[in-house]
């Protein structure tokens, strides 16, 4: 059974990514950010859409009850359509795919039937243009400011122009669509992404490699 999904109310959400997580104590790891986080983000790779491999929907449960949270899945899948209802069922609150998988659209459609919140993410070559015409349809709107695959990469600055463009026109929308970054974020990166525009987080591993998870967590709130 999936958690109620938040909707945008002015504040600056984070979403700790899973994929950085340590798998040997899950628990314990995901314990700091208990009552610091907004929700859990879970990276899906198939290998095909990304050059890299992570976890399918049978971990989810798992770390809905370590984190105590709703479940962002971010499926970063050559075929999403395969595996919106697996993860609809494993627990997710909002399931996030690529503007440039196959069958976006029908994907959408799909995420809405089974009830849950539905997010739409770009890689970093890809133009605002494509995501534009499927806003209507959006809970989320998830800006990569790395290439999606792997975990620890540099922020890329130059996506701020994208973040600000997503910001005028979900404003313009009139709907209430979380803007999000993921790639890169820590203290030093967060101010940038969110005077451009974002409202939401996600940190991976500079939070999970921090000494202080949830002393992180406080220190990006008050920035």
């Amino acid at each position: 059974m999936s958690r109620p999904f938040p909707l945008p109310d002015g504040r600056v959400a984070l979403a700790p990514s899973v994929l950085s997580a340590d798998f040997a104590c899950l628990k314990s790891s995901l314990a700091p950010v208990k009552g610091l986080s907004d929700w859990m983000h879970f990276d899906v790779m198939d290998g095909h859409f990304v050059p890299n491999i992570s976890f399918g929907p049978g971990l989810l449960p798992a770390v809905a009850r370590a984190g105590g949270l709703p479940v962002d899945s971010h499926l970063m899948v050559e075929d999403p359509g395969m595996f919106i209802a697996p993860f609809a069922k494993a627990g997710s609150s909002l399931v996030t795919i690529h503007a440039e998988a196959r069958g976006a659209a029908a994907c959408l459609r799909k995420i809405r039937a089974l009830g849950l919140k539905a997010g739409m993410s770009l890689r970093p070559g890809t133009p605002l243009s494509r995501l534009l015409p499927h806003l209507p349809s959006l809970d989320l709107v998830l800006i990569m400011t790395v290439e999606p695959g792997f975990g620890g990469q540099a922020f890329m600055a130059g996506m701020l122009p994208k973040v600000s463009a997503a910001r005028k026109a979900i404003a313009a929308s009139g709907r209430p669509v979380w803007l999000q970054v993921d790639g890169g974020i820590n203290a030093d990166t967060a101010p940038a992404a969110v005077a451009a525009g974002a409202d939401s987080l996600v940190i991976g591993s500079a939070l999970f490699s921090s000494r202080s998870p949830a002393g992180l967590l406080k220190r990006l709130r008050k920035l």
